[in-house]
């Protein structure tokens, strides 16, 4: 039996501890807000199917490998459609017809998630888990200005030992907190963040 997707990709959710990056990862790959949870040990896995790119479309008469599995069935057009009067119109006036166009199958992704410890204690281990890595997202709490300064060492703990050209994305998370009166009032604003990236070739 084949495999329900195409490709596989590793990413890895790092940042300190609290951040978020639990719910974020529930929230990614199951679809589902989690308001509490338990301290991450180690490493805790999850994974998503998502599309990649538009479906291509190719003229026929184009490369064929001979298999079918990402070919449309064929649909003959109404005398009245588009295409036919197009047709139609290019053998009138002499023209040659306007190649016929077969609609792939999207193509599809899995993405391996791999939610790990923010804790010191646990850091020499989830160093490990950067290793094969296509990409990550770099986590930081907006409400906590300690751990959007912590990005920095997270950042070059990362390139230290992730394959070269590992796309980074940093996540300001618990925005919907940063107004919380019951909360620091010093924030992360979105213009630090951007500079940081900014500086730091990260995606945001």
């Amino acid at each position: 039996m084949s495999q329900p997707w195409d490709y596989i990709a590793k990413l890895v959710c790092i940042g300190d501890s609290g951040t978020g990056k639990s719910s974020l990862t529930i929230r990614l790959c199951e679809g589902r807000f989690s308001s509490s949870h338990d301290v991450t040990i180690g490493v805790e896995f999850g994974s998503r199917i998502v599309p990649v790119g538009p479906p291509a479309s190719k003229a026929l008469g184009g490369e064929y490998d001979g298999s079918t599995r990402n070919r449309a069935p064929s649909i003959t057009p109404s005398p009245s459609s588009p295409a036919t009067t197009a047709a139609s119109e290019s053998v009138a006036s002499g023209l040659p017809s306007p190649p016929r166009r077969v609609q792939e199958l999207q193509k599809r992704m899995k993405l391996s998630l791999w939610d790990t410890a923010g804790q010191e204690t646990y850091k020499s281990i989830t160093r490990s888990y950067f290793r094969g890595a296509s990409g990550a997202l770099l986590v930081f709490d907006m409400t906590r200005p300690s751990t959007f300064v912590s990005c920095t060492q997270w950042l070059h703990d990362l390139r230290q030992i992730a394959e070269d050209g590992i796309v980074i994305v940093l996540v300001g998370n618990k925005s919907d907190l940063a107004g919380d009166d019951s909360r620091s009032h010093q924030t992360v604003s979105r213009q630090e963040a951007e500079e940081w990236c900014r500086m730091n070739n990260v995606t945001r």
